[in-house]
């Protein structure tokens, strides 16, 4: 990124902290504004506009907090530009959200066609999430995967499925690098307790 954040970007990081004040990672107790402040550096690190770094901060903030309507202010706050990286970025804003499998095949598929600012913002929530499965894996191993919904053969599966994907695109994310490594990291730690690795979408 060339030049200063604005002014958009504190009300971002406001409205973003407000928005998620009384939510954690989970699993671990850290509040979930860490998340997104990381991905927003990771963002703004790999040299994204304003409205890319803005769209980071908020990435989760429809899917976890108020749906369309929250979508609906952050188009109205931060512009169209925003709003649509933001969309793109979700799995989805129906509270009632569709099966596991469902959702992520879909997210793959709409990555297909994505922008680069879509893709930007996507490699760095999913490598700041790969870290942090790494890091809490090493603090209580096999534990860890009962808090995802796709269990330990799903989520390997889907972090090595965005790799493969974010490889298809024609503008790669400049982050697609480290985040082969990362998603290569981590499946060297499960395989070195013994388990095996299969990449087929579970079912």
């Amino acid at each position: 990124m060339n030049g200063i954040l604005t002014e958009r970007f504190i009300e971002a990081l406001e409205f973003a902290t407000r928005l998620h004040d009384a939510q954690l990672r989970k699993g671990s107790g850290v509040p979930y504004v860490a998340h997104l402040l990381a991905v927003a550096s990771l963002v703004m690190e790999a040299g994204g506009c304003e409205d890319e770094i803005i769209a980071a901060l908020l990435h989760d903030g429809p899917e976890d907090q108020g749906g369309l309507p929250t979508l609906v202010e952050i188009r109205s706050r931060f512009g169209a530009e925003v709003a649509q990286i933001v969309a793109e970025c979700s799995d989805s804003f129906d509270p009632h959200k569709p099966p596991w499998k469902q959702r992520k095949l879909a997210y793959l598929s709409r990555l297909e066609e994505a922008s680069p600012s879509v893709l930007l913002v996507s490699c760095a929530d999913k490598l700041h999430n790969a870290r942090s499965i790494i890091a809490d894996y090493r603090l209580i191993g096999e534990a860890l995967w009962t808090r995802f919904n796709g269990g330990r053969n799903g989520t390997l599966w889907y972090y090595r499925a965005l790799v493969v994907q974010y490889e298809k695109s024609t503008s790669p994310p400049s982050l697609l690098a480290e985040l082969c490594r990362t998603v290569t990291e981590l499946e060297a730690l499960t395989t070195s307790v013994g388990t095996t690795i299969g990449y087929d979408s579970p079912a």
